[in-house]
């Protein structure tokens, strides 16, 4: 059997033992998906009169809102599950059982793969999860084609794979499984100073920059170009680029932790 049929083996074993972990013990993955929901149902049904006013520069429209908000809330929603990622991962390596898994004749990176893989599906059941109830109270994608939607779908798992890579190594580096969890914040920080709520161009002249240019915007924007009809510009290529660069840097940070002997 070649080595890379026994990564493979290896790797899908770990995904099942970490499925069967998330399912025995929902109550993370729930908490954090409860987050972008209530955010969601706050902002429509509390603010939304209020936001759509000062966004479309007119009456206020609840619906027009709740299509400008929910791309913006479907990447947050990315961001709170993958913080259950990095819990996990910071629990395996404190407890003993990764100690038990050096010693044992299975692939050495199966085990962080494993979370990774398991991590981007719960996202994407997740995001499945929210965007059913945003089309419960009033959102409709205007006009996407099918190719469109395909390319939404691409442009949704490399984000969820590329802030579940970094979540890994927040979870390697981390001595506790509260730490990890505040070491994560960030993934659920960085929405709410993007344009989820508001466009950029609303925002201080001086604060532009920061929400502009970083991972979160250029993807919710493009989300919203591909589901709504609004322009991308080069924000297309932006979200590519962030998605790319953090994967790659969460996999060799990862892999340069998790390597490390232990002490």
């Amino acid at each position: 059997m070649s080595s890379l049929t026994l990564a493979a083996r290896d790797s899908s074993t770990m995904l099942r033992r970490n499925l069967l972990h998330a399912r025995r013990y929902p109550s993370l993955t729930l908490n954090l998906l409860l987050t972008p929901i209530m955010m969601l149902l706050l902002f429509v049904y509390v603010f939304g009169d209020v936001m759509s006013a000062g966004i479309g520069g007119g009456g206020a429209d609840r619906s027009a809102y709740i299509a400008y908000l929910t791309p913006g809330l479907v990447l947050m929603t990315i961001g709170s599950t993958t913080i259950g990622t990095a819990v996990s991962v910071s629990n395996d390596m404190t407890e003993g059982i990764i100690a038990r898994f050096r010693t044992m004749a299975i692939h050495r990176g199966s085990v962080i793969i494993g979370h990774v893989i398991g991590s981007v599906l719960q996202s994407i059941l997740s995001v499945v999860l929210v965007g059913a109830v945003a089309v419960a109270i009033g959102f409709r994608s205007t006009g996407a084609t099918v190719l469109e939607w395909l390319a939404a779908f691409a442009l949704l798992v490399l984000f969820a794979t590329a802030l579940t890579w970094i979540a890994v190594g927040m979870g390697l580096i981390s001595p506790n499984a509260e730490a990890a969890s505040n070491n994560a914040l960030p993934l659920i920080f960085l929405p709410l100073i993007s344009s989820t709520f508001v466009p950029v161009d609303a925002m201080p002249g001086w604060f532009q920059p920061i929400a502009e240019y970083q991972p979160f915007t250029p993807a919710i924007e493009t989300l919203r170009g591909l589901l709504l009809g609004s322009e991308i510009g080069h924000n297309g290529w932006l979200a590519v680029a962030w998605c790319v660069g953090l994967a790659a840097l969460g996999y060799v940070w990862s892999k340069s932790v998790f390597n490390r002997d232990p002490k």
